[in-house]
């Protein structure tokens, strides 16, 4: 699957609409961001039943101001509308894999249920 570019006005359908989203926060001036790119790339088209997607934050500056994007890339893995994993820094292909491997692998039914639980806790707090 082709990477698709995320705006403010698809970012919310994108996520809401597929059942695992890994977002790559990025800008066209940042060279570590382009040497992640290729990466980005051939992973998406390894994992045809994942959505691969980019957010230039030079553009999406409201985007990135809402997910506090302080330094890029910055990469973003979202399951079932659930961030897994948000951290700075591009990753080597067999680290992308690996992490891909730990998010389809997640049993989701307890991570909503742990959140659920938290959101509990907190609100008694």
């Amino acid at each position: 699957m082709a990477v698709i570019e995320l705006t403010k006005d698809n970012f919310e359908s994108t996520i809401n609409g597929n059942d695992v989203v890994i977002v790559d926060f990025w800008a066209p001036w940042c060279g570590p961001c382009r040497g992640f790119a290729p990466i980005f790339e051939a992973a998406s088209e390894k994992h045809a039943n994942i959505v691969f997607a980019k957010v230039n934050t030079e553009v999406e500056q409201d985007l990135a101001g809402y997910f506090q994007i302080r330094s890029i890339p910055t990469l973003m893995v979202f399951r079932e509308q659930v961030i897994l994993y948000s951290e700075a820094g591009s990753l080597p292909a067999n680290a992308l894999d690996s992490l891909i491997e730990q998010v389809m692998g997640l049993d989701m039914a307890q991570v909503h249920k742990d959140i659920a639980e938290q959101q509990a806790q907190q609100g008694q707090a």
